[in-house]
């Protein structure tokens, strides 16, 4: 854990500083949402807002920049469904090395096109377990870099700066809600926000189909396998590693589930509350709070993670109308 001390969160925040934004925090006054949660005291980090569209950029670019001597230079690889290859090509174009992302044949073509235009290639595959596979294979064949999506500590550091901007610009904190994947953003969040405020609760979102990351705290262990079946398709983490399941052991105090129903409620919310377009992951701290952890937080002070907005217009809009019709 010394890796994600403090001090080493702050050098990672002044490292990634010329290529990522301090996203804005806002207070929410959504009288639906206030009375549902029971407080008033309700603060919304706008993740969204970063560059690429998510947090994941983060990660991707701490990876590059603290990759051992020897790889300084050399080209990148990584497997994702959208966000964290965005992030990739991105990373790689403002770094000044090639990047080489896998992405499933059925991704939105709204993410891959944003590939492309960070100058990445993209090639596809079926099926997640051979998306690795090729992965590894070209890694090896020509000597690239696999950054990971949310295991390592390159990739916890870059999310803990997520935490640590929460923290420094709110004094009083009682709770944060964090969306859960893979568990590198809520693991990197929850041990910034942990170093700074020990008391703070740390709560976790996981959609009903894909709820790996509560099956591996229950069994102790991470799960090298997870059956995936959600539109958060941010939140689907086919398997869980050990690196950043440790970390998500000691910082998360509890997980709550969604369904895919109220994640499109959640969706038309936000959209008709801020005029934000967020994909299904972006809002899932807001299904939760409208949902299982309604009134279980009555008068505290929260803060809760809108981390992605990468979704193509007529994806967006069939969801929303899902929520509205079953609001």
């Amino acid at each position: 854990m010394d890796a994600l001390s403090l001090e080493n969160i702050r050098c990672a925040a002044e490292r990634l500083a010329p290529y990522v934004d301090p996203t804005p925090l806002v207070r929410c006054y959504e009288k639906r949402v206030i009375d549902a949660v029971g407080s008033d005291m309700l603060t919304l980090k706008l993740e969204f807002l970063q560059r690429t569209g998510s947090f994941k950029v983060r990660g991707a670019i701490n990876n590059i920049l603290t990759r051992p001597d020897g790889e300084r230079g050399k080209g990148v690889t990584a497997v994702s469904a959208g966000n964290h290859a965005i992030a990739v090509a991105y990373a790689a174009q403002v770094l000044g090395v090639s990047a080489k992302v896998l992405m499933p044949r059925k991704a939105s073509p709204v993410r891959i096109e944003k590939c492309r235009r960070y100058g990445a290639e993209v090639v596809f595959f079926d099926d997640i377990g051979e998306g690795f596979g090729k992965m590894n294979t070209i890694a090896i064949a020509e000597e690239r870099t696999i950054v990971h999506p949310f295991d390592g500590m390159a990739t916890l550091q870059g999310t803990a700066t997520v935490g640590l901007e929460i923290g420094d610009a709110l004094d009083d904190i009682d709770v944060i809600v964090v969306a859960v994947g893979g568990g590198g953003l809520i693991g990197g969040v929850g041990a910034a926000l942990k170093s700074m405020k020990p008391g703070i609760q740390v709560i976790g979102v996981e959609p009903k189909g894909a709820c790996g990351m509560s099956q591996s705290l229950e069994r102790g262990e991470p799960l090298e396998s997870v059956v995936v079946n959600t539109i958060a398709d941010s939140m689907g983490a086919p398997l869980h590693c050990a690196e950043s399941f440790a970390v998500c052991q000691r910082v998360i105090d509890r997980i709550v589930l969604v369904d895919d129903d109220a994640l499109c409620q959640a969706m038309a919310l936000i959209y008709d509350t801020f005029r934000f377009a967020l994909e299904p992951a972006g809002v899932s701290v807001i299904a939760a709070l409208t949902g299982p952890l309604a009134d279980s937080l009555r008068d505290q002070r929260i803060a809760a993670l809108l981390c992605g907005s990468n979704i193509d217009e007529p994806s967006w809009c069939n969801l929303v109308q899902r929520g509205r019709n079953g609001a």
